[in-house]
C-alpha cells in the first residue's frame, strides 16, 4: 500500500462534503478531471473504493466514511497547529472565520457586531454567509452558524445565544387608511406578507401558522424584502423587534395580542471547541449579539 499524500486527502474531504467532482472543483479551484484523477490515486493508495459513484453524485463508501472521520481530525489538528503559531503574541485574532446566519440576523445584527470585532482584530477576515436555509457545517459551508432552533443530530456544540421578540407590523401609511385594529379578528381581509410557504426551512419561522393565515399573497424568503413590501403599504407582516429601528415607517399592530418569542443558537463543530481562536471569536460574538438585541429592542 502506497502512502497517501496530504493534498489528496484535502481533495477527498472536498468531494465528500460537496458530493460531486464539480462541486469540489469550485471549492478548490481545480477542474473536475484533475479532481477525479486525484481521487483515483488516493483509492489506489488505500487499495479500496472510497466513493459509490452514481448519476446523483459521489456517496461515501464504508471505507470512505472511516477515512472522513480521520481526515477531519487531521484537518482540525493542522488548523489548530497553525493557530497556535499565529496571533498569540499580540492577543489578536487572525486568519479567516466564516459565519453562517439567517438573513434577518445577518442584515440587522451582524454588521455592527462583526465590524466591531474586525476593528479590534484587523488581521481577522470575517465572512458572513447569509442564506435562507440551514447552513451545512458538515460540508464546511461555515466554521459556525447561528440558527433559530437547536439541532439535535450530529457531533455539534450548541450554545443558546439569546431570546428575541417579534410583533405584527404595518406601515403608518397603511394604518391611516384602515379602521383601527381592536382584536385579532379585525385582521380578516387584510393581506399578510410572510415567507414563501414551501421555502420555510425551520418550523420556528412559520409565524403565520400561529395566526391561522392560509394565504400569503406577497411572500419572500428574505426578511428585508418582506419589510420593504410592508413599507410600501402592501399589508402586514410579523417582524423582528430588532429590525424595526431600521424601518422607521413601520409600527406594531395589536402589540399585546400578537407577541412571539424565538431564540438564536450558536452551532459549531464539536471538535472545534479545542480551538482557542474560535472560542475567543464565539465569546465576542455571543456578547455582541446579546448586547445588540437588547439595544435595538429597547428602541422599539
Amino acid at each position: 500500500m502506497a502512502d497517501p499524500q496530504w493534498d489528496d486527502l484535502r481533495i477527498f474531504l472536498a468531494v465528500a462534503r460537496e458530493e460531486s467532482l464539480s462541486g469540489a472543483g469550485r471549492i478548490l479551484r481545480l477542474d473536475p478531471a484533475t479532481i477525479g484523477r486525484r481521487i483515483a490515486r488516493l483509492e489506489a493508495a488505500v487499495e479500496m473504493p472510497l466513493f459509490v459513484k452514481s448519476p446523483q453524485g459521489y456517496r461515501l463508501s464504508a471505507a470512505g466514511e472511516q477515512l472522513l472521520r480521520h481526515g477531519e481530525s487531521a484537518e482540525r489538528a493542522l488548523r489548530m497547529g497553525v493557530e497556535s503559531l499565529t496571533g498569540t503574541s499580540s492577543g489578536r485574532l487572525t486568519g479567516q472565520i466564516r459565519l453562517g446566519a439567517p438573513d434577518g440576523c445577518a442584515n440587522y445584527l451582524l454588521p455592527k457586531i462583526c465590524a466591531g470585532i474586525a476593528r479590534e482584530h484587523p488581521d481577522l477576515d470575517i465572512h458572513i454567509v447569509a442564506l435562507p436555509r440551514v447552513i451545512n457545517l458538515s460540508r464546511r459551508e461555515a466554521d459556525m452558524a447561528i440558527t433559530v432552533s437547536a439541532p439535535t443530530a450530529g457531533q455539534l456544540l450548541v450554545q443558546k445565544i439569546t431570546d428575541y421578540h417579534l410583533h405584527l407590523v404595518a406601515a403608518r401609511s397603511y394604518l391611516r387608511e384602515q379602521a383601527p385594529f381592536a382584536t385579532v379578528a379585525d385582521l380578516k381581509g387584510h393581506p399578510v406578507i410572510g415567507y414563501i410557504p414551501d421555502m420555510i426551512f425551520d418550523s420556528e419561522l412559520d409565524y403565520l401558522a400561529e395566526l391561522n393565515v392560509a394565504r400569503v399573497p406577497l411572500a419572500s424568503n428574505s426578511v428585508p424584502v418582506q419589510l420593504n413590501l410592508v413599507a410600501e403599504g402592501s399589508g402586514l407582516c410579523v417582524a423582528h423587534d430588532f429590525a424595526l429601528p431600521f424601518h422607521k415607517g413601520l409600527r406594531k399592530v395589536l402589540e399585546d395580542e400578537i407577541s412571539m418569542t424565538r431564540s438564536f443558537y450558536l452551532v459549531r463543530h464539536q471538535g472545534d471547541q479545542k480551538s482557542d481562536r474560535l472560542n475567543r471569536f464565539s465569546a465576542l460574538l455571543l456578547d455582541g449579539m446579546r448586547s445588540e438585541v437588547t439595544r435595538l429592542e429597547s428602541l422599539t
